[in-house]
């Protein structure tokens, strides 16, 4: 699959007119497009704002003999702007510099011509100029534009791209009122990077859509999202309380091995109750052998024990008291606990071999993996439960805010010595695999493959906190490479144990379980457990992604803060929430492998929400939005019009009482 996020200078523009939606209608806007490439983007601009489009050619001033570097440069309207302190430097000539001028001046007005014709250029004195272009490097183009423009006395100056270094949006902010950067792809290798096609803008197709625009009257948004409601609504299949109904969840599914169900919130109700039914039928009807969450595998491992009635705990509700890490409502919650009291009836009257488990993926329980490695060991051989503290000893514990174990600044300061030694913890383990096992048969495997992924918990979670202390996107990818390591090493013990390939539904956020290469987040170098999955077993698995275009949510302000009931906002314009929720269902599924209309649409990069455990309403955009082309990040979507806020098990005052609803203090 392709990283690149849009289709073509068209698709690009669609997803930058979005950004500039605040400008929709106004008189005074005018769109000007650097052609040639710019040119295709800005006329899906200037269609989707109802607004004048034109353009703006540049041409650089290059220093005799060495053309590469910009002595300055030539714009229309007979604008010059000249680098004085280049020009000193290399003490080039008047006389030189006329001559560059005059004949980047013949070129400028030839294509002026071949574009504009006879057509004089707009009148840009205190109006809104949106400067186009398909995208920028160094933008050293763009800041030509600039000081032309400058000279033609404009209101306002914004500049516009679909895809820039985050370096040059900052420099060019300090020159324009607005820059507005759709993508700032890091590392940022060239333009032509983000782009499916990429192919050359001709002279004609630049005339051609200069034609249009001045002929063709805009498309109402409100007429094609109508458009495109109605396709979507036409392919999409009948859902009731987050379920596919009939067969087809199950048709979806076919023959994978790994079902991937996400969420758009880590706090909506409808998400939870509809993939726990679906995971029930997976269960019982395909034969799936467990569940693998985004939660920490000690914890998870305790509720494993208990649905296979071996723990100590007598109720659902006591299995899983191991969530004590915030957020606890994400697994400490009415839908979790009533799934873990079914899984428990379920496997109560089958053979231990032929139980359904439920395991953890993530990252973050370093000390309390530290605890359950030497617990084992204690059991299994005493002497190698001392070593193992002594080898752990280098990770000094500290509390965190909310009284939780972190060690964040342990983890961060281990040196080489420490990763040696945890290293070496993990050795021994495996190096005396054998003799642990053969103890007790089946309970001890199971037991042994416990304390080994812990071991590995620990090992990758002081990986994890230098990188994420460090700063850099690695520690977002080890986070999810240790999941799906963690999945893969699940699957070969499962396998093994019922000797036939294991089946696994897996719990986490869409953010986690959509492709990252179909989202912006691959321009940043960011991969994700979709991906991962689909490029390790290909047509073996299935991604699919819940969605909701408003309602409330169970959420913090902050981390560690108390959760809380919040309203959620409805979806942004621009959306896929929002052209789903112009669909007109109250909910539905759309299964991409049978609905080429839709798929066709949503290869196009759209925002699209993700709420984690903090909400920020006030500052959704920035903190709740990507783009991505939602037929490629997953296999299907199920859309959930309107949710509720997930019920935590400990109902905090702050959560019933919610947020004042947005009529407060009216009754309307």
């Amino acid at each position: 699959m392709s990283e690149r996020l849009f289709r073509d200078r068209q698709d690009a523009g669609r997803v930058l007119a979005g950004r500039l939606e605040h400008y929709r209608g106004r008189p005074d806007a005018l769109v000007l497009a650097l052609p040639r490439g710019g040119v295709p983007v800005a006329y899906e601009v200037a269609t989707a704002l109802d607004a004048e489009l034109d353009v703006l050619l540049v041409r650089k001033l290059g220093v005799p003999g060495r053309d590469e570097v910009a002595m300055g440069a030539i714009a229309s309207g007979g604008v010059v702007v000249l680098n004085e302190d280049i020009i000193r430097g290399l003490n080039i000539s008047p006389e030189a510099v006329r001559q560059v001028a005059e004949r980047e001046g013949r070129e400028l007005l030839r294509r002026q011509r071949m574009y504009r014709g006879d057509r004089p250029m707009p009148d840009i004195e205190d109006r809104t100029v949106i400067l186009v272009d398909d995208g920028l490097a160094t933008g050293a183009s763009v800041r030509a534009a600039i000081q032309a423009l400058r000279r033609m006395r404009p209101g306002r100056i914004v500049v516009a791209v679909p895809a820039a270094p985050e370096s040059t949006c900052q420099e060019l902010s300090t020159m324009v009122d607005e820059v507005i950067c759709a993508t700032t792809p890091t590392p940022f290798y060239a333009v032509g990077a983000s782009y499916w096609d990429f192919a050359q803008t001709t002279d004609e197709e630049v005339r051609d859509l200069l034609r249009a625009a001045s002929r063709v009257p805009p498309v109402p948004p409100a007429a094609e999202a109508a458009t495109d409601a109605v396709l979507i609504r036409g392919e999409a299949l009948a859902v009731e309380d987050g379920v596919p109904q009939g067969d087809a969840l199950l048709n979806l599914v076919g023959d994978a091995h790994f079902v991937l169900i996400g969420e758009a919130s880590h706090g909506t109700h409808e998400f939870y109750a509809a993939r726990a039914r679906m995971t029930r039928r997976l269960i019982e009807e395909k034969g799936f052998c467990a569940v693998a969450a985004e939660a920490d595998w000690p914890d998870a491992y305790r509720v494993n024990r208990y649905v296979r009635g071996r723990g100590d705990d007598a109720t659902a509700e006591e299995s899983l008291r191991g969530f004590e890490r915030f957020p606890t409502w994400m697994w400490r919650n009415t839908a979790v606990l009533e799934f873990v009291g079914w899984l428990r009836d379920h496997n109560d009257p089958l053979s231990d071999g032929a139980k359904a488990g439920f395991y953890g993926l993530d990252v973050y329980s370093m000390y309390r993996s530290i605890d359950e490695v030497i617990g084992y060991l204690e059991r299994v051989d005493p002497t190698a439960a001392a070593r193992a503290r002594e080898r752990y000893a280098c990770l000094e514990r500290q509390d965190g805010d909310d009284g939780q174990v972190y060690g964040f600044q342990a983890a961060f300061g281990a040196g080489p010595t420490c990763e040696d030694e945890i290293v070496e913890q993990l050795r021994d383990m495996q190096r005396h695999a054998l003799e642990y096992a053969r103890r007790d048969g089946l309970l001890a495997e199971d037991d042994l493959f416990y304390a080994q992924r812990n071991a590995i918990v620990v090992r990758n979670a002081a990986a994890y906190y230098r990188s994420m202390f460090s700063g850099r996107v690695s520690s977002w990818n080890l986070r999810d490479r240790h999941m799906v390591d963690t999945l893969d090493a699940l699957a070969e013990h499962l396998g093994k144990q019922r000797g036939e390939p294991a089946k696994i539904v897996v719990w986490e956020h869409n953010s986690h379980l959509g492709d990252a290469r179909a989202t912006e987040s691959a321009m940043r170098g960011e991969l994700n457990v979709g991906q991962l999955v689909r490029e390790g077993h290909p047509d073996d698995c299935r991604l699919l992604g819940l969605t909701t275009y408003t309602g409330t949510v169970t959420a913090a302000d902050d981390w560690g803060s108390p959760a809380a009931r919040k309203r959620v906002r409805p979806a942004l314009a621009e959306s896929v929430e929002e052209l789903f929720h112009e669909a007109g269902e109250k909910e539905f599924l759309l299964d991409f492998g049978h609905a080429p209309l839709a798929r066709e649409r949503l290869t196009s990069a759209l925002l699209e929400r993700a709420i984690g455990v903090i909400y920020r309403p006030d500052t959704e955009r920035q903190s709740h939005y990507f783009l991505a082309r939602v037929a490629d990040q997953f296999d299907a979507v199920i859309h959930i019009d309107e949710t509720r806020a997930i019920e935590p098990l400990e109902r905090t005052a702050g959560w019933e009482r919610g947020e004042a609803p947005e009529t407060y203090p009216f009754t309307v």
